[in-house]
């Protein structure tokens, strides 16, 4: 998926005749609905996956997600794509069938170097998949989803002749309704005071991250006149310092300061990286901005902690359904807000000519949530 990210929002460019206010329009509903099928999609295929073993929704969604990628591929009009997000947005929500592939086939003292693993193959996806994407979009704008579409195939019949199933048939569950209900398990955040108090921290976090994914790409386009290598080096750039930073600086720190620390410093370096994005004029203050920026991951890894000692251990399962929910729902907010924003700031009838107005606005955000964090319990 990391292909598609620096081409996207100029092809939806190229259906708008280089309209940037109608742009972001069209690419705030994309991610918007996008990720409001993801959230609705999720628990209805974990319980799937629960009912029907992993191996048939892995291989159903490589599928479609090849489907998808060839759809947008030969798009011939704007409202085409839509039906591409859609399946997309479906499709993806089976990360937790991945995740669950693990739980089934590694050991429990294993695990968490499993699911490190995975992660790491995530990051490195959306590090070089924005370079790839936007070279060879350079070429041609459709040529980064016909590679996407060949990768979604190939993984397909990977796992269609290497796969094995990992759910036995004796430990398969029925398919419960109440099991896809995403909404159940944020009522585990009600608990206490503190744990509310993290749910909106969390929410807070992945609502101004949102700015990314819905302004990042046009606004790099509109301010820098950058092309589609200049955007996929950049994100590249993004992607490789929040692995040094989770990899070389969170895991020290912690060690040396409180949970609670490393939230209000990594709310602190979010409120000062949007507010560098959003006033840098000129391309290179963007490119210094980044390790301010990714300095914000310190807060969520340290705010999940924090609530994972507030739920008992058998526990853990709702509680990551309940962060699940509230990346949902900040995915589908977000993006289109953000995305709204940038219009405005953009629009020549209102004048404004302050595209940098969504990151201001994430910054705001991000002082709310420093706010919040001071007044946790230590």
């Amino acid at each position: 998926m990391g292909i598609i990210v620096p081409v996207l929002p100029q092809l939806i460019l190229g259906f708008l005749g280089d309209n940037f206010t109608s742009a972001a329009d069209v690419l705030g509903i994309l991610i918007s609905v996008w990720a409001l099928m993801q959230f609705v999609a999720s628990p209805v295929i974990g319980a799937l996956s629960d009912h029907f073993g992993r191996r048939p929704v892995v291989l159903a969604s490589n599928l479609a997600l090849a489907m998808d990628h060839l759809i947008m591929a030969f798009a011939p009009a704007l409202w085409v794509l839509f039906i591409g997000r859609v399946l997309s947005g479906v499709c993806s929500a089976t990360v937790s069938t991945a995740y669950a592939y693990i739980a089934d086939t590694t050991p429990q003292d294993r695990r968490a170097s499993a699911y490190a693993v995975l992660s790491t193959a995530f990051g490195l996806g959306f590090v070089l998949g924005p370079v790839l994407g936007g070279f060879l979009g350079h070429i041609d704008l459709r040529l980064p989803f016909l590679v996407a579409a060949a990768l979604g195939l190939a993984n397909f019949f990977y796992g269609f002749f290497v796969l094995p199933e990992s759910l036995p048939s004796h430990l398969r569950v029925p398919f419960s309704l109440r099991s896809a209900n995403p909404l159940v398990s944020l009522k585990l955040l009600r608990r206490s005071s503190q744990l509310s108090r993290l749910g909106v921290l969390s929410f807070i976090l992945q609502t101004a991250q949102q700015v990314l994914p819905a302004c990042a790409v046009l606004y790099m386009t509109y301010r820098y006149n950058w092309e589609g290598p200049q955007i996929g080096l950049a994100l590249a750039g993004v992607g490789i310092v929040y692995i040094l930073i989770q990899g070389g600086v969170m895991r020290p720190l912690s060690k040396k300061v409180s949970e609670k620390t490393l939230a209000m410093i990594g709310f602190l370096m979010g409120v000062a990286g949007f507010w560098i994005y959003g006033s840098a004029s000129v391309g290179i203050m963007f490119l210094i901005g980044i390790p301010v920026m990714e300095m914000w991951s310190l807060a969520q890894p340290s705010i999940y902690a924090l609530m994972t000692k507030e739920v008992e251990v058998d526990e853990q399962g709702r509680l990551q359904g309940a962060n699940s929910c509230l990346l949902g729902l900040a995915g589908f907010l977000g993006p289109w807000s953000f995305a709204k924003l940038f219009a405005i700031g953009v629009d020549p009838q209102i004048g404004l000519n302050a595209p940098g107005l969504p990151f201001f606005i994430a910054s705001v955000l991000m002082i709310f949530g420093f706010v919040v964090v001071i007044g946790l319990r230590a």
